[in-house]
């Protein structure tokens, strides 16, 4: 059983839903991130999602673009990623993180040893947001072999075969992207969420969480009455980036404990 896995048996026995926040690595300062990954962990995060900089994010609204040009003018890249991940780990063994990203980065920088990098330094499962199932059976094989979770995005658009498909290889949890367009986009309606989540669960038995457009804590419990999981980026990766240098992370711990309390009211 992997350490998503884990976790999310762990919160159902408990009765409770899983709070996953995403951060991009290297934003606002590339010194803050794995002191705000152990912030939010302390503060009540039960998965880590962390943003792998690309020059050229499709699928992010205009927040976690910006987040993306500043790591990259930084210098970050999927090295200085997996190296954040392993400091990480080496005072946290216990909070699963996800990798959350584009395929060209990890093209460039070989699969295969890509995957073999990931499991060294503590990753537990990657997202790669251009990767449809259908164009990647061998990727999510690899991951598998190394006891990785590849995590896959549905939408309000996905057809049934588009979820059977991904209920086949997915593992971990799956990502419903509650919105049509990109993170950050447009107003969220969970009545609509809450329609849609029975139909992924005909065709997907890992947990389901959901994402783009949970803003606050009173949203973040609407989302978790129905769901497995509440994923909240943008509205995290805004609050961060006006913070000064020393208060980053505990910024990041404080949303966190908010949205930590609703979940468990």
């Amino acid at each position: 059983m992997s350490r998503i896995q884990a976790t999310f048996a762990r919160l159902a026995a408990e009765g409770r839903k899983a709070l996953i926040p995403f951060v991009t690595t290297g934003d606002p300062f590339p010194e803050t991130t794995v002191p705000l990954m152990l912030a939010m962990a302390e503060a009540g995060a039960d998965v880590i999602e962390l943003g792998v900089p690309f020059s050229d994010p499709m699928a992010d609204g205009p927040v976690i673009q910006r987040a993306a040009e500043r790591a990259v003018k930084a210098g970050i890249g999927l090295a200085r990623v997996l190296a954040d991940v392993a400091e990480f780990r080496r005072s946290n063994q216990a909070t699963p993180v996800v990798l959350m990203g584009y395929a060209n980065p990890i093209e460039r920088y070989g699969i295969e040893r890509f995957v073999l990098d990931a499991k060294a330094s503590g990753v537990d499962g990657v997202l790669v947001v251009d990767y449809p199932p259908e164009e990647c059976e061998a990727f999510a094989a690899l991951l598998k072999a190394q006891e990785l979770d590849p995590i896959f995005l549905l939408a309000p658009t996905s057809s049934e075969a588009r979820m059977q498909r991904i209920g086949q290889i997915a593992s971990g949890y799956v990502y419903y992207v509650s919105l049509k367009g990109v993170t950050g986009a447009g107003h969220l309606n969970t009545a609509a969420v809450a329609e849609m989540i029975p139909r992924i669960r005909r065709h997907v038995s890992t947990p389901v969480g959901v994402g783009f457009g949970i803003r606050d804590a009173v949203t973040a419990r609407a989302v978790a009455d129905v769901s497995d999981a509440v994923v909240i980026g943008s509205r995290l990766v805004e609050l961060l980036e006006v913070q000064p240098r020393d208060n980053v992370a505990q910024t990041g711990a404080q949303f966190i404990r908010e949205i930590r309390a609703a979940l468990d009211a």
